[in-house]
């Protein structure tokens, strides 16, 4: 057809609205004409592109009213055996309602007058971590605010093998440039003695940090001075010792076979502050937590930046409840802690189980091992089982999965996809089955 007639052909905006009828009625008027106009503009633009502007208006515009209607953030079934999955949220939350309608965010109810906000947390994250402490709202805030307070103006001193990235392309000694403070790196990237912090501190020297490796190891001709020693070093010479723990580990996971440093250890050996992430070994919410000497914390507090980088209601809650579970060991309301703890005869039997519902697929059950992830525990690992399912076109299949309601991420090894019930809700095992049921078609 002539170019001219398919643009003399498009509809009116009121015929538009006329066949689409009583379909749009739950819209806002102003809206769908918004819609059928962006739709019909994006049809001239094919057509003088040299397409048939297809599909209609009115099938453009219901689609993309759908789309408006339809949540974009959703339920995701992990079924990867990453526990920590970045682009899965990190930490899978419990089931927190949130609360409606008003609450006593800063109203300190028993004085009748305005309260402050951290009191939600402060106590239970004292007690857990056997210190003051504070939250931000990631913990690439926790370390600029620290950085901020406590070396703005002069000199951090950090080792070189602990420059780290810490995802997305942010890097700690951008941070501490935005910070206001001045890197000053000592040692190698494989070795630094105490001695090459000594020598480096002058003058403008504000602060000895130290950076835990927790999304990388470097091992063979190594060397790094005892957290002990560095404290030692900083109280001979009035310098505050700042370590940045990362994935934040309150209570031991030595017996699962997770070997990560404790918060609570570092305190015990003398560090004035340290920083950790609330969605990773934690297993809450998107958080960063700043804990140490009560003066420290204090000043932290009282910086500018702390109300900028503060968090909000809801995730107060849902990191007093996390932080309440992990104190009383309910373990089945931190799902991170919870998974990690899961057997792996535990899950062998929860995967012959859900293998023997597969009928007409070729599932099996194999030995394999569960990551960490999140930036958390590099190099180590949980024995698990998985099931593994052989078809003609895996790719298609995961492609499939993911189309499904909910979406379900599994992984792909060999030409088999891989499924691990390790990161799988026992309550969503039944919306499993039925994904993997409509995607084998």
């Amino acid at each position: 057809m002539d170019r001219n007639q398919l643009l003399r052909d498009l509809p009116a905006v009121h015929e538009v609205l006329d066949r689409l009828g009583t379909a749009i009625d739950r819209f806002p008027r102003a809206l769908v004409v918004e819609e059928i106009r962006r739709a019909a503009g994006a049809i001239r633009g094919e057509i003088a592109a040299g397409g048939d502007g297809g599909p209609s208006v009115e099938a453009r515009v219901l689609r993309a009213l759908e789309r408006l209607e339809a949540p974009s953030l959703r339920h995701v079934i992990n079924a990867t055996g990453v526990v920590l999955h970045t682009n899965l949220g990190r930490a899978p939350l419990g089931g927190v309602s949130v609360l409606g309608g008003y609450s006593n965010l800063e109203y300190d109810l028993a004085a009748g007058r305005r309260g402050k906000r951290d009191v939600h947390a402060a106590a239970l994250l004292e007690r857990l971590a056997g210190a003051p402490a504070i939250a931000v709202n990631n913990n690439a805030a926790a370390v600029f605010l620290a950085l901020h307070e406590l070396a703005a103006g002069g000199e951090a001193v950090v080792s070189r093998g602990e420059l780290i990235e810490i995802g997305d392309g942010f890097r700690i000694p951008e941070i501490m440039a935005r910070s206001g403070a001045m890197l000053r790196e000592v040692g190698t990237t494989n070795r630094t003695r105490i001695g090459d912090y000594r020598a480096a501190i002058n003058e403008r020297t504000r602060l000895l940090m130290r950076v835990h490796p927790s999304n990388f190891r470097i091992t063979g001709f190594t060397e790094r001075p005892e957290l002990r020693e560095l404290v030692a070093l900083g109280r001979e010479c009035g310098i505050p010792v700042y370590e940045d723990l990362g994935s934040g580990c309150l209570m031991s996971l030595r017996a699962l076979g997770i070997d990560e440093p404790l918060v609570s250890e570092s305190l015990e050996a003398g560090v004035d502050l340290v920083s950790f992430s609330g969605d990773k070994l934690l297993g809450g919410p998107q958080a960063g937590i700043l804990a140490g000497k009560s003066a420290i914390v204090t000043r932290l507090r009282r910086n500018p930046l702390f109300r900028a980088l503060r968090l909000d209601k809801v995730i107060y809650q849902v990191l007093e409840t996390t932080l309440r579970n992990i104190l009383l060991e309910r373990w089945e309301g931190v799902p991170t802690l919870a998974m990690l703890r899961q057997s792996a005869e535990c899950i062998r039997q929860r995967a012959e189980t859900l293998v023997a519902r597969l009928a007409g697929m070729e599932a099996s059950v194999v030995p394999g091992e569960s990551v960490i992830g999140g930036g958390a525990t590099p190099e180590q690992t949980l024995a698990t089982w998985l099931i593994a399912i052989e078809t003609g076109d895996v790719v298609a299949m995961e492609r499939r999965l993911r189309a499904a309601d909910p979406p379900i991420v599994a992984r792909i090894e060999n030409g088999k996809l891989l499924l691990d019930l390790r990161t799988v809700f026992a309550t969503e095992e039944e919306a499993l089955v039925s994904g993997l049921l409509y995607a084998r078609s």
